[in-house]
C-alpha cells in the first residue's frame, strides 16, 4: 500500500475507532439504587441499569436486609453505598442505624458490611466527604446531626461527633423543636451544613475529614424566612452559590456562599408554585444540572417539579412548573450526562423519567412509570 492510499484511509480507520468508542461509552449503563421506604420485606434497595441513551430503566438487583432506608449515598470511588436503617418504625423511640455496604462490581449485588447508630430518630439524611472517609447523618424527630468515620474496608466507626440542635421557630404545628432535615458537606469539604426545618436556621459545622468530626464555624448559622422551613440543601456547581428549598413556604432561597469562611449570604426567594394555587403543598427535594443551568424542585400536593434557569449571577428564573406524574415527588437525581432526571414519586408508589431539552431545560416524559413500593431516594452510581 502506498504513502498516499494510507493517508486517505487513515481518517476513515481513525473515524471508525473514534465512533466505536463513543458509542461504547455512550452504552455504558449507569446503576440507579433507589430506596424503598417501608418496614420488613418491603423496605429494600432497588438497583437498576440506566439506558444512557432511551432513559429506561430496567431492574436488576433488590436487596432486603434493610427497613425503611429512607435516604442513601455512595461512596465517591462508587465502591460502597451507605443507607438509612430503621428496624420495625421510622422516628420511633429507638434510635435508627446507618448501613455500610460494598458495591460487587456492576451487578447491583449489595454486601452488608456493618451498621452503626445513627444517635437520633427519623433519620432522614446521609452525605459523605470526597475523600470517602467522614459520613454525616441528619435526624429529624429528635432534631440532631451527627458525623461517622469510614474505615479502610468501607465500614463505620462508632460516630465521632454528635450534636444536638435546640430551639423553636413561629409555626406552632411544625417548629415547635428543632428537625434535621439535611446533612450537605460543601464542595470545598471544609464544612458541613444542615438545613433544620424546626429552626428556620441553616447551621454550619467545620469538618475535619481525617477525624470526621464536626465543630461549629464561625458563622454558626443563618436564619431564613420565618416559617419557611428548610428542608434541603445543593450547592451550585461553580461553588459559589447554595440553594435551600423551604418546605413550608413552597420556595427556594439562593444563598452566596463564601469558601474561605463558610459565610452565606440570603440573595433572593422564589416561589416553586404557582400563583393562582390555593391548596395545601409542601417542598421537598432539589436538584442543580450538571452544567449548573438549570434547578428543579418538588411540590408535594401540587405534585409537580418547578424548574429554573440560573444565570450567571446565581439567580433563578421560573421556566416552568411540569406534572410529577405520581404522588408526592419526594426526591430527584439528574444523570451525570445532564440528559434525565428521574423523579420519585413516593406515595404515588412509581419513578418518573423526565427527558431534559439541553437549551431550555423543559422537562419531558419519557418510557413508562417505574412501579415500587414508596420510592424515597434515588442515588446514580
Amino acid at each position: 500500500m502506498s504513502y498516499e492510499q494510507i493517508l486517505f484511509l487513515f481518517p476513515i480507520v481513525a473515524g471508525m475507532v473514534f465512533s466505536n468508542a463513543t458509542q461504547a461509552v455512550a452504552f455504558e449503563k449507569p446503576l440507579v439504587f433507589i430506596s424503598a421506604f417501608a418496614p420488613g420485606e418491603k423496605g429494600a434497595i432497588h438497583a437498576f441499569e440506566l439506558n444512557p441513551l432511551t432513559g429506561e430503566l430496567k431492574l436488576v438487583e433488590r436487596t432486603t436486609d434493610v427497613e425503611h432506608p429512607f435516604f442513601l449515598a455512595v461512596s465517591p470511588d462508587n465502591k460502597f453505598l451507605y443507607s438509612i436503617h430503621a428496624p420495625g418504625k421510622f422516628g420511633g423511640k429507638e434510635n435508627e442505624f446507618v448501613a455500610a455496604y460494598e458495591l460487587q462490581d456492576r451487578t447491583g449485588k449489595l454486601k452488608l458490611l456493618n451498621r452503626q447508630s445513627s444517635l437520633g430518630t427519623a433519620s432522614c439524611y446521609l452525605d459523605i466527604d470526597k475523600s470517602g472517609k467522614a459520613v454525616v447523618v441528619a435526624n429529624y424527630s429528635t432534631g440532631s446531626v451527627a458525623s461517622l468515620p469510614v474505615k479502610e474496608d468501607g465500614s463505620l466507626g462508632e460516630a465521632a461527633t454528635f450534636i444536638q440542635h435546640t430551639g423553636s421557630s413561629v409555626d406552632p404545628a411544625r417548629q415547635k423543636e428543632p428537625h434535621a432535615h439535611c446533612s450537605v458537606i460543601s464542595p470545598d469539604q471544609k464544612f458541613m451544613f444542615a438545613a433544620d426545618l424546626g429552626l428556620d436556621k441553616i447551621l454550619a459545622y467545620d469538618l475535619d475529614s481525617k477525624t470526621a468530626k464536626l465543630t461549629p464555624s464561625q458563622q454558626s448559622f443563618v436564619r431564613t424566612i420565618p416559617g419557611a422551613g428548610p428542608r434541603h440543601l445543593t450547592f451550585h456547581p461553580d461553588g459559589k452559590h447554595l440553594y435551600a428549598i423551604n418546605e413550608l413556604k413552597n420556595s427556594v432561597t439562593e444563598f452566596e456562599y463564601d469558601p474561605k469562611t463558610g459565610t452565606l449570604i440570603e440573595q433572593d426567594t422564589i416561589s416553586t408554585l404557582p400563583a393562582d394555587f390555593e391548596g395545601t403543598s409542601h417542598c421537598a427535594d432539589l436538584k442543580i444540572a450538571p452544567d449548573g443551568r438549570f434547578l428543579y424542585g418538588t411540590n408535594r400536593g401540587h405534585d409537580s417539579i418547578a424548574a429554573y434557569k440560573i444565570d450567571d449571577t446565581g439567580k433563578l428564573t421560573l421556566i416552568g412548573i411540569e406534572p410529577s406524574l405520581g404522588k408526592g415527588p419526594q426526591n430527584l437525581a439528574i444523570t451525570a450526562n445532564g440528559k434525565f432526571l428521574l423523579c420519585a414519586n413516593m406515595p404515588g408508589n412509581n419513578v418518573i423519567v423526565f427527558s431534559i431539552d439541553e437549551t431550555t431545560g423543559k422537562l419531558t416524559p419519557v418510557g413508562n412509570p417505574i412501579e415500587m413500593p414508596s420510592p424515597s431516594c434515588i442515588m446514580i452510581r
